[in-house]
């Protein structure tokens, strides 16, 4: 049966909506809710491990994610430090999403080559595992390189929180296939583009079960053209940055209950057994309706 997730908000912070956004979304039996991380953009776009953390101390079963980070923006020393501390605040509900960044990404802000860029991430990845799990860590690398080092405590989920890798290339979801827990697919990929790319990484698995997520860009309403003007604007908020303003209404699912419901069984037959929804705005409202009107189709 297919399985539930929401986005939960980034954009404006309100202590006591946000607080009875999370706890609602418990209630009503959501199976995760995860956050995006965007540390450049016009959008506003509050941290996900600090989002993810509040959202912790406000649920008590609710498992959360962040579908992705950019691992390699990010010392995966560092990163594997906050997970870990953010698995043992929440009682060990942490999910981890990873990629390796688009084309898109302004690197050299970070301090970041494109050269070696995905031997970067696959190193990344590598070393965070044996921060989570070896009691003494070595690792020689290209990029980090590591001598008898040792990081406690270790994550509360063992061996580790689980890994989902996200990416629309090829290449990225073959590497899903052999490095990670799971597969993402990405919000701005279509449903189509999805098909394909669950298509590429069941060839990659060889038979093996593999859990296979994607998000998906949603707004109910009881007008379909209103619904698509508004998350035509809301997408072009959020990636109009990067150059993609205009481009993206067609990645996006939005209509009255019944459009949305059969643009989510799209997906569902595509492979998503964890669809992600993530309304953009009107959190609360749109919560409701998809719970009420949306969710109950597929039970």
């Amino acid at each position: 049966m297919t399985q539930f997730a929401i986005s939960l908000p980034q954009a404006e912070f309100d202590p006591g909506a946000f607080r009875a956004f999370v706890t609602r979304a418990e209630e009503l039996g959501f199976d995760s809710a995860w956050t995006q991380e965007q540390v450049l953009g016009s959008a506003p776009r509050l941290g996900p491990v600090e989002v993810m953390t509040y959202a912790a101390a406000c649920t008590t079963t609710l498992r959360l994610g962040c579908a992705v980070f950019v691992s390699t923006l990010h010392s995966p020393l560092h990163l594997a430090k906050s997970i870990s501390t953010l698995d043992h605040l929440s009682g060990g509900r942490v999910e981890v999403g990873i990629g390796a960044g688009g084309p898109s990404r302004a690197l050299s802000a970070f301090g970041v080559s494109r050269d070696g860029l995905v031997t970067r991430f696959t190193e990344g990845l590598a070393l965070m595992k044996a921060a989570w799990t070896e009691p003494e860590i070595t690792f020689q690398g290209r990029f980090w390189q590591v001598e008898g080092l040792r990081m406690e405590p270790k994550p509360v989920q063992k061996p580790h929180p689980r890994v989902w890798i996200g990416g629309g290339h090829p290449n990225a979801v073959k590497r899903a296939a052999h490095l990670a827990d799971g597969f993402f697919g990405a919000g701005s990929s279509t449903t189509e583009a999805f098909a394909e790319q669950v298509r590429i990484l069941r060839e990659a698995l060889g038979g093996r079960e593999f859990p296979i997520a994607k998000r998906v860009y949603i707004r109910v309403d009881d007008d379909t053209d209103r619904a698509r003007r508004h998350i035509s604007d809301d997408l072009d908020k959020l990636y109009g940055f990067f150059g993609m303003k205009g481009k993206l209404a067609p990645v996006a699912v939005a209509g009255t209950p019944e459009d949305c419901i059969r643009g989510l069984r799209e997906v569902e037959a595509a492979g998503a057994e964890l669809i992600q929804l993530n309304p953009m705005s009107d959190d609360a409202a749109q919560l409701e309706r998809l719970a009420a009107e949306v969710i109950p189709a597929f039970a």
